[in-house]
């Protein structure tokens, strides 16, 4: 019966880091299904979903620790059953950005989540522009069955313009 462990290794970026990790995973005889990798100022954000016999997620569980103490990260780990994907209607990628304000992303997934729309992924970074600090972000959606992807759309694009952002929302049916 495969199992499957959620893996996060925080620590400071240095070459290698995910080379180890990724090691330690094969030589344990786990699979990495997906991961997601991002540096945070210098610090390395690496995460992991791992697949596995019942004692090849056991022997991570066990060793990681030790590896991240090794390596100076700080490590979490936690096992979660397979994601059974609802249907879903259709997909879009929101992309905005504008002057970088305390309380956008909030305000835009606050919006999201009131209309039961899924964020499956999201990128968001502020970049220093001769007028001030910039805000850019893109978030990949899905939409149910039920739900009115133009009217999400519409009350989406009336949000950003209130929040003085430039945007797109492009739908994928």
């Amino acid at each position: 019966m495969t199992q499957h462990l959620v893996v996060t290794a925080i620590g400071t970026d240095r070459t290698g880091l995910v080379s180890q990790l990724a090691r330690l995973v094969t030589d344990c005889q786990c699979n990495i299904l997906d991961s997601r990798m991002a540096i945070f100022g210098h610090e390395l954000t690496f995460i992991m979903l791992l697949a596995g016999d019942p004692s090849a997620i056991s022997r991570v569980e066990h060793l990681l620790p030790s590896l991240g103490l090794e390596l100076d990260l700080l490590t979490m780990m936690k096992r979660t059953p397979a994601h059974d994907l609802p249907p879903v209607a259709s997909h879009a990628v929101l992309s905005y950005q504008g002057p970088d304000k305390v309380g956008t992303l909030r305000a835009i997934t606050a919006l999201l989540a009131q209309h039961q729309v899924s964020i499956t992924a999201l990128r968001s970074k502020t970049v220093a522009k001769d007028d001030g600090q910039w805000m850019e972000a893109s978030m990949t959606l899905q939409f149910l069955h039920d739900h009115p992807v133009s009217e999400i759309k519409q009350a989406v694009m009336q949000l950003l313009h209130e929040l003085q952002l430039s945007g797109e929302f492009s739908a994928q049916l």
